[in-house]
């Protein structure tokens, strides 16, 4: 399989679920009562429950890994325009927009939510091809 190249996308997409804010808050050990408690979320400034941060950022992850070859982060600089919450169906999209020298990319990276963006950024990745190839 080829390594990524200028112009090329990909993206990926998620149910966001109690269960899977749950199951992250459970793996990572982040407990935050406004991922977790409705009660408490409901008097918070979002009015209810919403997904943490990284859980959309690990969309853009899975949206990375289906570019060509294997792709390796380096770095990510993200931020977070609007909550996700139970329910929403999230979008990731990246696109590869520079050759940084050697195996590096720099990749656009965002994430929506009924065409309403949620998360921006941009990534720098390593981009090899698998080893078999």
């Amino acid at each position: 399989m080829p390594v990524a190249t200028v112009g090329e996308t990909a993206d990926a997409t998620i149910e966001v679920t109690t269960e899977a804010i749950d199951t992250y808050a459970s793996v990572t050990g982040d407990t935050n009562p406004i991922h977790l408690d409705d009660e408490y979320a409901a008097e918070t400034m979002f009015g209810g429950r919403i997904a943490h941060g990284m859980l959309g950022a690990g969309v853009i992850s899975a949206a990375l890994a289906s570019l060509p070859g294997d792709v390796i982060y380096l770095s990510q600089d993200c931020s977070f325009e609007a909550p996700v919450r139970p329910g929403d169906t999230l979008n990731a999209s990246v696109e590869v927009l520079e050759e940084l020298g050697g195996d590096r990319l720099r990749v656009e990276t965002v994430a929506r939510v009924d065409g309403e963006l949620v998360i921006d950024g941009e990534a720098v990745v390593l981009s090899v091809p698998h080893d078999d190839e």
